[in-house]
């Protein structure tokens, strides 16, 4: 094996590779063995290496020091112990003493030294450190759709609590004071939702680990649309305004219900399908949640180079939300507090998963005390580290069956 110090940038750059560090490749084009070696911490807390790394260099640095293990491994070998290559002692099995001088091991005075065997860590390879566990993430998807159909169930019911909006008016609201509805801005805030999740979407099928971050969407919007079943039924608030043209209650008429519940499940629950004419989902706002949601995972999991991509699809969001409140179809407090809950759970549920030490209960970590922690050490124990973003063109001829050649030996006898 060839000393690292001697590595040139190419050997460098396959080591990389290899190691599924390829978003290190452009920015250690020219970084040679030596380079490698002397990086430190600090070298990841300024550019170009802060654009790049998303875990502070830690990953890479853990590798660099398994690596500097290895090497010194190497190089002590076959029995060179300081420099010196260890002998064994010739005994004279008559009289019991030494026939020959003791020959140098590295020990002074000629005195034997036998190899002792040290344990070292040994490297965790890639597959093993992000496994795909598809399993998982079709439960993560179940767990998702659940709470989107009970979440449409539950607007149903509530829509039959809502009070008649010429019996109690839309509540103050300072936004609505300052802005006059503008009837087509929903569409266009339908419209930037839409565009934001097919290029999620789109992202993701080109994800190296497409799997782990799956998952994580699925928990993390399940969750959310939860505790949205939970705030909407709890607290009814009236129609933000009187343009609304809610759908006539049904009284019980729980037939007609079901297949209202089914319209909004086909729909998207969108109102540009045509799909969404209740009322009474409005604490809190689940068009702010994905707006937020989809840029917040195409901004982590995409490279920090990208710099004008993420701008974009900032700009789709804000936009989106600021529409929400100019077409006056949701209160304020509604858009609030749908970005705080949604940012919160993002940002828990990547610090957590980050973090080795936050996957295990303890009484120090707090973040174990949520209802959620056993479901997301079930989903991310064997996930080692943070995901990089790693991209590869998608394989589509892996989900076909594959069929093996079998090929005959021919014997020829004498």
């Amino acid at each position: 094996m060839k000393e690292v110090i001697y590595w040139s940038p190419k050997e460098v750059a396959d080591w990389l590779t290899k190691r599924g560090l390829q978003e290190y490749s452009e920015t250690f084009k020219s970084l040679n063995g030596q380079g490698l070696l002397r990086l430190k911490e600090d070298d990841f807390k300024r550019p170009p290496l802060s654009l790049v790394s998303s875990d502070n260099g830690r990953l890479l640095l853990e590798m660099i020091e398994t690596l500097k293990i290895e090497n010194h491994i190497e190089e002590h070998k076959n029995g060179h112990t300081n420099g010196h290559i260890s002998m064994k002692d010739e005994i004279n099995s008559n009289d019991h003493s030494f026939t020959s001088k003791a020959k140098k091991n590295g020990m002074p005075n000629g005195v034997r030294k036998d190899m002792i065997k040290i344990p070292m860590p040994v490297e965790v390879e890639r597959s093993q450190a992000f496994p795909d566990e598809w399993k998982k993430t079709f439960i993560a998807f179940l767990y998702a759709l659940c709470c989107f159909i009970l979440t449409t169930v539950m607007i149903s019911v509530v829509h039959e609590r809502v009070p008649p909006k010429t019996e109690e008016g839309p509540l103050p609201d300072v936004f609505f004071d300052h802005f006059d509805r503008v009837a087509w801005a929903f569409s266009i805030c339908e419209i930037n939702g839409m565009i934001l999740v097919a290029l999620w979407i789109l992202q993701w099928l080109f994800l190296k680990y497409k799997s782990i971050i799956c998952r994580r969407f699925f928990c993390i919007v399940g969750t959310l649309y939860l505790y949205r079943c939970i705030t909407m039924y709890v607290t009814t608030l009236p129609v933000p305004g009187m343009h609304f043209n809610c759908s006539p209650k049904l009284f019980g008429d729980w037939e007609a219900q079901l297949r209202r519940i089914a319209k909004m499940i086909a729909g998207g629950g969108l109102s540009i399908t045509g799909a969404h004419n209740m009322c009474g989902d409005y604490l809190y706002s689940g068009h702010t949640v994905m707006l937020t949601l989809t840029y917040m995972f195409i901004k982590e999991y995409s490279p920090r180079r990208l710099w004008w991509y993420h701008w974009i699809c900032w700009f789709l969001s804000v936009v989106g939300v600021f529409c929400i409140l100019l077409a006056h179809d949701h209160y304020t407090v509604d858009v609030i507090v749908a970005y705080y809950i949604t940012s919160r759970c993002f940002w828990w549920y990547h610090t957590m998963a980050n973090q080795q030490v936050l996957k295990e209960a303890s009484p120090s970590n707090l973040l174990s005390r949520v209802w959620w922690y056993r479901p997301f050490q079930y989903f991310e124990r064997n996930v080692h580290g943070v995901v990089p973003r790693s991209y590869q063109l998608p394989n589509l001829w892996s989900w076909l069956p594959t069929r093996q050649a079998t090929y005959s030996r021919l014997i020829n006898e004498a």
